[in-house]
């Protein structure tokens, strides 16, 4: 017989429909808690028929079944926060906000009062019932539409955010996250509101129209982070990076445009040591067979990327390049993530069109480098550095930008060696799947 070894999490609660589909609802919120180290509990409010094209059929539960529900959880678990999503009826919408005047811990509502085809979802009554749940929360997360339908405020910039935010303090909440996902522009821009500072957190928008469960993943991500101990402001941070990864991510499942990535994060991190020993192995390659001829003046860099890499601090690469030496070529130091600049920068900006590139190293380049690719009859892109405009050149992370723009822009298939023949140097850059 084995000792047990039993382990201790935070736990978080979800108030929320079912989405048989699983990319929303209960099944995005446990899933999300989980990913961020949190054990998740619920109180089911509705049960929906619907997949990644839409729903076909919703039952809600009676409110005496929501506070059974409830009333089962507080009562066992030392719950650290919660949150809500689909409350779908007054009397269900009062039974939660009846709960939250007794809870010690962080509430996140998130309004679910507006479908994505802009039709609202709740009678007038249900509406202003929300009023008393926001009374009692923490953070609110509407969305633009939410943000209207609770202040008659139409939220088209950081100013009109700023604005509905301040009306929806009014209701009691400690603050209100106006999420921009709805509001144009090539930036998703989500504002924090509270009653002492206004803090927004910014990504780039993805083209893409896989996000349904955007805004329960979201709101469960912070109630995850405020059951862990996180303030309130680093909560919000971290989730809302947590979710531009998830949907950048996403599941192509179904037939529909798929499910947001709520194990991404999670998947990423225990890719780590994986990646650096791919890295370190092609390291150790390049020293046994010698490749002091492919090895530039500034030295050679191996970079692997996690598999969803958005940053250089999640690229692995050889401490101090890789350089000559009288018997060969050697590591000045070890792998370690972080370590490399150009080549990094370089790979990160090709994955914006071929995210399944994960590794890169910078060569040599001249003559017989090139009737050596020649001969092998890659696909070689190239682009001359000196071509580039005076703005760009200014910019060390633009220039990256701009390369692989060049590069990579006007392909189906990525290139195996990208060749720079600019003016500050001769380089070809070759890249693996």
């Amino acid at each position: 017989m084995r000792t047990p070894a039993p382990e201790s999490r935070p736990v978080a609660l979800t108030i929320a429909g079912s989405d048989s589909g699983g990319g929303a609802g209960i099944q995005a919120d446990l899933a999300t808690m989980a990913a961020h180290g949190v054990f998740g509990t619920s109180a089911i409010t509705a049960v929906t028929a619907q997949n990644t094209r839409g729903v076909a059929s919703s039952h809600v539960l009676p409110g005496d079944e929501v506070d059974a529900q409830l009333e089962a959880v507080t009562d066992d678990f030392a719950v650290g926060a919660a949150k809500t999503g689909m409350l779908a009826t007054t009397e269900v919408i009062e039974t939660v906000a009846d709960h939250a005047q007794t809870f010690d811990f962080p509430l996140v509502v998130d309004p679910v009062m507006v479908a994505t085809s802009g039709d609202r979802l709740l009678e007038p009554e249900a509406e202003r019932a929300y009023e008393n749940l926001l009374g009692a929360a923490t953070v609110a997360t509407p969305n633009a539409d939410e943000a209207e339908v609770l202040t008659d405020i139409a939220v088209t910039d950081e100013e009109s955010a700023r604005e509905a935010g301040e009306a929806i303090l009014e209701t009691g909440v400690d603050a209100v996250l106006i999420k921009g996902g709805h509001v144009p522009g090539e930036q998703v821009r989500d504002t924090l509101v509270t009653n002492d500072t206004v803090r927004t957190f910014e990504h780039p928008r993805v083209a893409t129209d896989a996000t349904h469960g955007s805004g329960c993943t979201l709101a469960a991500a912070i109630a995850a982070r405020l059951a862990k101990g996180e303030a309130l402001e680093p909560a919000v941070g971290g989730a809302t990076d947590f979710l531009a990864r998830a949907v950048r991510h996403y599941y192509d499942v179904g037939e529909g445009h798929g499910a947001v990535n709520h194990m991404a994060a999670l998947r990423n991190e225990a890719a780590r040591e994986p990646t650096a020993e791919e890295v370190q192995a092609v390291v150790d390659r390049f020293v046994d067979a010698d490749v002091s001829a492919l090895v530039p003046e500034v030295g050679m860099n191996v970079v692997g990327a996690t598999p969803y890499a958005d940053s250089v601090a999640e690229t692995a690469a050889v401490e101090g390049r890789i350089t000559r030496t009288l018997s060969g070529v050697h590591p000045n130091r070890g792998v370690r993530f972080g370590a490399s600049s150009h080549v990094a920068r370089f790979l990160l900006s090709a994955r914006e069109f071929f995210p399944d590139l994960r590794f890169a190293v910078n060569c040599r380049f001249d003559k017989g480098v090139e009737a050596a690719l020649e001969s092998l009859a890659w696909p070689v892109a190239e682009y001359d550095r000196g071509q580039q405009p005076d703005e760009v050149a200014e910019i060390e992370d633009s220039t990256m930008g701009w390369g692989a723009r060049q590069a990579f822009g006007d392909r189906d298939e990525p290139p195996a060696a990208v060749i720079d023949r600019g003016e500050v140097g001769k380089e070809a850059v070759s890249y693996t799947h």
